[in-house]
């Protein structure tokens, strides 16, 4: 779409023309120089670009400060990097809920205190990983969708140095497509008019960046706690998938559960037998870094006076992008363990064999109590056998056996033929199984319609 312009300052087709013409020609080695010179990365570009367009040189940057560029520059990258991120979690979400259906039936110790507790089942453990990954996209989307345009607003805000160049005269500066007045922006040109001019200036670059809205009040910079609430939302993130991984590094010591491991991979270079979960570390690891951002953006948004300090500047060049470039690290690195999970029922078995015995107490003592017996006898009967067979266990070094205990006790005659369905793990798992499709359904599943047709491919580790 062609627009006529007659918003007040004079500013040819040809010097449009010009700048569209150098728009990508970036001398990145003349604009090093000079910004030794002068210290300063904007006006260093805006020299450059000047000698590279003669004619618009007198024009450029006009009306406009450092962060007319910069900061709308950084939330158009801000979006575009929540945009890069929220398909890969999606896709996360994905493989782990393929992962949570397969084994949504397979009893496994459940565990509080990091010390055995009633069973659950390994896919409802992992709705629980989950759960907190759609938290994490709920907010990741919001911190995208909160995003506003800064727009045109001036050195302090107020709009001042843009309602200078208004004279009053309406002079027409040509037709100009849509990308043609988004150079207006990056440049810093700026068309005149009246008050009403400028908020229709203001409007049109924002649109033009691809924005609904912008800040309605700014000072120098767009507030500072924005990048905060962004910051937040990847350190959650962080805090997920460190969580997520460390239990899986928990599960790969007890041979429960492995990530991914190749034939030709080596654990250690003096132990060959060993399997490290690198993967898992790894995230934890970066993970940990993503976490300590938030508390940088939220000193940086502290820290900025008035209108505006400068040293947010150089902190936000090396936060906000370790804070993407992590989160992204992690998420690819995530997708790749959750397509290749190992599980290993007969492992679980065993374990579960282990400590099942003492958590059918209750069931054997009702089952006593229906047969006849009397409940305050029969528990101190277990209880004395309980610590016969832990004592098995812990001195001794043997396979707990209280059920053979139990067994061998006449006491217990009444309901032997019971007992192996008082043992059934699958007895001790409550609804997990009923609650890992209903949470897939009615949770996982219609999240996961929003990202359809960029959900697929796999993930390859590199190094």
């Amino acid at each position: 779409m062609n627009h006529r312009t007659e918003l007040g300052l004079a500013i040819t087709p040809e010097q449009i023309a010009e700048m569209e013409a150098h728009a990508n020609d970036i001398d990145f080695e003349a604009a090093a120089r000079e910004e030794k010179a002068t210290r300063h990365d904007v006006m260093a570009h805006v020299h450059v670009f000047g000698n590279q367009c003669p004619n618009a040189a007198p024009i450029i940057h006009l009306g406009a400060t450092s962060c007319y560029v910069g900061d709308n520059t950084d939330l158009i990258i801000l979006r575009q990097g929540f945009d890069i991120l929220l398909p890969k979690l999606a896709n996360v979400l994905s493989r782990l809920a393929g992962f949570a259906r397969q084994h949504r039936d397979l009893p496994t110790l459940g565990f509080t205190h990091l010390q055995p507790a009633q069973l659950t089942t390994v896919g409802k453990r992992a709705t629980l990983w989950l759960h907190d990954l759609l938290m994490d996209e709920r907010a990741l989307r919001r911190a995208r969708d909160d995003l506003k345009f800064r727009g045109v607003k001036g050195t302090t805000g107020t709009q001042a140095s843009f309602l200078q160049l208004f004279d009053g005269e309406c002079i027409w500066v040509g037709k100009m497509s849509f990308e043609k007045i988004f150079y207006f922006f990056i440049s810093g040109v700026c068309s005149s008019g009246d008050g009403e001019k400028v908020k229709q200036l203001d409007r049109l670059v924002t649109k033009m960046a691809g924005f609904e809205k912008h800040y309605p009040v700014t000072g120098q910079t767009y507030s500072r706690k924005v990048d905060v609430e962004c910051l937040n939302a990847l350190s959650s993130l962080g805090s997920t998938v460190h969580k997520i991984c460390s239990d899986i590094r928990l599960l790969a010591n007890m041979k429960e559960v492995e990530e991914p491991f190749e034939s030709t991979q080596i654990g250690s270079s003096a132990m060959p037998y060993k399997r490290n979960p690198m993967r898992s570390e790894r995230c934890c690891s970066i993970a940990r870094h993503l976490m300590t951002l938030a508390n940088n953006a939220l000193q940086t948004a502290a820290a900025q006076w008035m209108e505006r300090t400068l040293d947010d500047s150089a902190n936000r060049r090396i936060t906000l992008s370790e804070a993407f470039l992590s989160a992204d690290v992690i998420l690819m690195t995530l997708q790749n363990i959750t397509e290749g999970m190992v599980v290993y029922p007969k492992v679980i078995a065993r374990h579960i064999a282990q400590e099942l015995p003492f958590m059918t107490a209750e069931n054997i003592i009702m089952a006593m109590v229906k047969a006849g017996g009397d409940r305050q006898v029969c528990h101190e009967k277990i209880r004395v056998l309980s610590q016969e067979a832990g004592a098995q266990v812990k001195q001794h070094g043997k396979d707990n056996d209280l059920v053979e205990r139990i067994k061998k006790d006449p006491y217990f005659a009444p309901i032997l033929g019971q007992l192996n369905d008082l043992l059934d793990p699958r007895t001790f798992v409550g609804r997990a199984p009923e609650q890992v499709l209903e949470f897939l359904e009615e949770e996982v599943h219609p999240v996961l319609e929003n990202y359809q047709g960029l959900l697929g491919g796999s993930v390859e580790l590199n190094i």
